[in-house]
């Protein structure tokens, strides 16, 4: 398996996986809110693809504002069910974390279960609000977030 960037070609493959691998509302929860209209940052859109070319795995991030800070909204992440446990996931996740702040993002954003993420460095944020229904226990922050509390928005420039 190698993690490369996603090309255009592999849009619908990494959509495909996304629906294999979340609910069928997923488009429904509140962190889609922040994608709609909003072109993912490029840089940080990676998958994981075996020699023969198929996808294994994908993650997307986004750009968000929380008041005037700057922030990568990261995921989906997402496993094919037959590589779930090959550490896939983790790869990719510390693959944005390593590059984000050197690349201008000191400040990553998730939504996400503490014990899962905290291997991580993700921590819960308080005072950061996300677009409801969003549980606030859920809402967790990697890098520079001391002193930044307000609405989550889209970033549309």
């Amino acid at each position: 398996m190698e993690l490369c960037d996603e090309t255009t070609d592999d849009w619908w493959g990494v959509e495909t996986l996304y629906d294999l691998t979340f609910a069928p509302g997923r488009k429904a929860l509140s962190s889609y809110r922040l994608r709609d209209d909003v072109p993912p940052v490029a840089a940080f859109c990676r998958v994981v693809r075996s020699d023969d070319g198929v996808i294994g795995g994908a993650i997307r991030c986004w750009p968000i504002r929380i008041e005037q800070h700057d922030a990568l909204l990261l995921g989906p992440v997402a496993i094919h069910p037959t590589r779930q446990g090959e550490g896939l996931g983790g790869l990719m996740i510390r693959d944005v974390l390593e590059r984000a702040a050197p690349a201008g993002w000191p400040r990553v954003l998730l939504i996400g279960d503490v014990p899962y993420y905290a291997r991580f460095g993700f921590k819960s944020l308080n005072g950061v609000v996300m677009p409801p229904p969003t549980n606030p226990a859920r809402i967790l922050g990697h890098g520079a977030w001391a002193g930044i509390r307000g609405r989550v928005r889209k970033r549309l420039d």
